[in-house]
Parts: structure tokens; C-alpha cells; sequence
């Protein structure tokens, strides 16, 4: 449906919805994407004062990923029994409480049971702010709320990296070191963000005092006509739901992103180091270049391929970009692998900008709730695969250049999976009218 085609009031609910809740949405996703990957700053504070070594940093930190994974599908069911504004501020509250706890950390096991305790307190929250976007907008307006959602994203790994630079210039601060103030901080401003977005988020249409009644129907109805268009397909069982093409074809291709995504965000932070005569804050300064160049790169694709009638050729050329940083990424001094790893990073963003308003839209409504979390959930576990992997390669050969090359691969993998994904997505923009 083209935008002039759009009933007027239908427009007004969405642009308040818009200008109401995505704020605070993404400044939950904006605390999110900071309190899972702020480890990736504390390598050697870990290493010096608790004896983590670079393997068990690499285990730790993915860790996360398992206990995200496995509570990820029945979080998603519980949002969608409890609703967004009770589920979602429970998870960042107990997110934000797991964080605090890290400042006490005084041992390896410690760090592992903490980082996994971190994961089963997340889990839920990035496949139910997309839910709860297929619950408050037709199809049509999804692509656009979906993008500036996923900036929070990217706009979090450029603000990480300063804030938590500045964090750790406290060392020594009540003779505390600098990575506990980090921990504790940042865990304080989960829970009180989590608290304030209890008053902001509305769970459902009928129930926003700011909406008007021919507001209400209208977006109700817009929701409603998507709901029938898209749930005319067949009913998947949810005990079979990991074999239903859809899903295993987007869980491939997320899997292959997240590998490279997640590499770059915890590994990053000691490349930068080893240019050289750094402080903490210059270090995070640095390691905020490439996600500034992608949040940039992210609007300006979305601005020409929300309305395209076909984002998989876009994906393609994001996924190759992101191959090829990687693989320039091992070559060089540590200068040119920071602006490889731009590259990767430019290419990865968009490709997650691209790729989950194609996953929203090519589920069947009966299989969205579990179907977007199983996504998730097991494509994220390329955020285990990556940095295990490259904090073995670290330890056992002095370089991380093999897992490097492995992410170029996947990313070309995925490129063909791509090509599948257009067999089994052919009614992508059903929902839109």
C-alpha cells in the first residue's frame, strides 16, 4: 500500500506511536547492546585481577549466548501472555541486576556463571520489541520502525566505547578498580531505565490514552487486514517449527551475521589497543569509528531500500562487504584492520537493517512469536561460535587472523543462503495491502 493510499488517521497512530515509544525503545536496545558486549573493554583488567585468560574471555564472553538461546522462545511466549509493558521492563531490571553482580567477580567460574545468568536475563527482549511491532503496525510501516529500532543497535557500540573508557579512568577511585565502577554503573542505569520505560511502554492499541477512537480503529483495523493477509498460510506446529524452511533458512543466514558481528564487537577493543600509547577513553574513542560509519551507512539504505520491492539483492552486497573486511582485516597494521573492521562493521549493520523486516514479514502470523525467537535465539549463538573460537586461535597461535578468514567464508555462505531465502519469501510484502 503506498503511503498516499493510507487512511490519514491510520497515519497519525502511527507516527505517534513513532514519536512515543520508539525513543524509549531504543534507548532500551541503546543499554542493551552496551551491558552485553562492555566486557569486550576489560580483557586485560580480567586477565590481571581474576586470571581470565584470553580462551576462557573468549568462553566467557559467549556464554551468553547459550543462556540467551535457551530462554529465548518461552520469554517470547510470556511477552505475548503478560504483554510488552510488563515483560519487557522485567527483563532489563533483572538484565541490569546481573551487571551490578559482575563488579564482584573474583574468579573464572564467576565470570562464566555470570555472563550465561546475563544471556537467560536478556533473552526475550530484541525478538519481542519485534513482535510488539507486528502487534501496533501493519506490515507497511514496519520496515521504517525496524530501522531506526536497529540504529539503537549500532548507535550503542559507538557510545559503549567512550563511556566505558571513561568508567574505567576511575580506577582506583575508594580504592575500587577502574572494570567494578564499569559493572556497577552501568547495571545502575539498566535498572533505572527499566523502571522509567514501565511507565512509557502501552501494550496494546486500545490501551494508549493518546490516541484518539478513530485512531484506535483505524490502526487496529490496518493490523487487523495484515493479520488475515498473512494468516492465510498454513499452521506449522511449534514442536516442528525449527524444520519449517522459513525458519531454517533465516537462522542460517543470521547465524552467519552474527559470527562476524559479534567477533568484531568483542575482539575490536584489543586491536585498537595494540596501536599503541592509549589510555582506556582513547581506546574507546577509537573503537567507536567503525559503528559511526555504520549507523550513517544504515540510514542511508534504508532510505532507499524501505520501499524497494525487493531487499535480498541489498542483503547480497551488504554480506560481501562484510566479507571483505574481514579478509583485509589480516592484513596490515593495526590502523588498516581498523578501517577493515569499519568495513565489516558497515556491511554487518546494514545487512541486520535489511534482514529482519524480511524475517518479520516472512513468517506466518501463527509461527511470528516463536518463530522470530528461534530465529534469534540460534542464529545468535554465532555470538558463542566467534569469540570462543578466536580467544583459542589467540592463545594457541598468537594471532586471531584464522577466525577472521572463517568470517569471510560465512559471510559468503550466507550470500548463498540468501538466494534461498527468495524461494521460501515470496509473499514478503503481503501485509502491506
Amino acid at each position: 500500500m503506498s503511503e498516499a493510499a493510507i487512511p490519514e488517521a491510520e497515519q497519525r497512530a502511527v507516527g505517534k506511536f513513532l514519536r512515543r515509544m520508539l525513543p524509549i525503545l531504543v534507548l532500551m536496545l541503546l543499554v542493551n547492546q552496551m551491558d552485553r558486549t562492555n566486557v569486550g573493554f576489560v580483557q586485560d583488567e580480567l586477565r590481571a585481577d581474576v586470571g581470565v585468560s584470553a580462551t576462557a574471555y573468549g568462553l566467557g564472553a559467549g556464554l551468553f549466548f547459550i543462556g540467551y538461546a535457551l530462554f529465548e522462545v518461552p520469554s517470547n511466549m510470556w511477552l505475548e501472555r503478560f504483554g510488552a509493558r510488563v515483560w519487557l521492563t522485567r527483563i532489563m531490571i533483572t538484565w541490569g541486576l546481573v551487571i551490578v553482580a559482575m563488579c564482584f567477580i573474583h574468579n573464572v567460574w564467576m565470570f562464566y556463571g555470570l555472563r550465561f545468568l546475563l544471556g537467560v536475563a536478556e533473552a526475550g527482549f530484541f525478538p519481542g520489541v519485534l513482535l510488539y511491532f507486528t502487534q501496533w503496525l501493519p506490515d507497511s510501516s514496519r520496515g521504517r520502525a525496524s530501522a531506526i529500532f536497529l540504529g539503537g543497535s549500532a548507535t550503542a557500540y559507538i557510545v559503549t566505547g567512550p563511556i566505558t573508557g571513561a568508567l574505567l579512568e576511575l580506577d582506583g577511585a575508594g580504592g575500587i578498580a577502574g572494570w567494578r565502577w564499569m559493572f556497577a554503573l552501568e547495571g545502575a542505569f539498566s535498572i533505572l531505565v527499566g523502571f522509567v520505560a514501565g511507565f512509557f511502554l502501552v501494550s496494546r492499541i486500545q490501551e494508549a490514552k493518546w490516541l484518539t477512537p478513530e485512531e484506535k480503529a483505524a490502526l487496529s483495523e490496518a493490523v487487523a487486514r495484515d493479520k488475515q493477509a498473512r494468516d492465510r498460510a498454513p499452521s506449522v506446529s511449534r514442536m516442528k517449527l525449527i524444520f519449517h524452511p522459513q525458519v531454517a533458512v533465516l537462522t542460517a543466514v543470521f547465524f552467519a551475521m552474527a559470527l562476524t558481528g559479534y567477533a568484531i564487537t568483542f575482539w575490536l577493543p584489543s586491536l585498537v589497543e595494540e596501536i599503541g600509547g592509549l589510555s582506556p577513553f582513547q581506546i574507546g574513542l577509537l573503537s567507536a569509528i567503525p559503528w559511526i560509519c555504520a549507523v550513517i551507512a544504515m540510514y542511508t539504505m534504508s532510505h532507499f531500500t524501505d520501499r524497494a520491492p525487493d531487499r535480498r539483492p541489498y542483503l547480497a552486497i551488504a554480506l560481501v562487504l562484510s566479507a571483505t573486511g574481514t579478509f583485509l582485516a589480516t592484513l596490515g597494521s593495526p590502523w588498516f584492520g581498523l578501517a577493515a573492521l569499519t568495513l565489516a562493521a558497515v556491511g554487518g549493520k546494514c545487512a541486520a537493517t535489511l534482514f529482519w523486516p524480511m524475517a518479520q514479514s516472512g513468517l506466518d502470523l501463527k509461527i511470528a512469536a516463536p518463530g522470530l525467537a528461534l530465529v534469534n535465539s540460534l542464529g545468535n549463538l554465532g555470538g558463542f561460535v566467534s569469540p570462543t573460537l578466536f580467544g583459542y586461535l589467540k592463545d594457541t597461535t598468537g594471532s586471531t587472523n584464522g577466525g577472521l578468514y572463517t568470517l569471510s567464508a560465512a559471510s559468503i555462505l550466507a550470500v548463498v543462503g540468501v538466494a534461498f531465502v527468495r524461494h521460501t519469501q515470496r509473499g514478503e510484502r503481503t501485509g502491506s495491502g
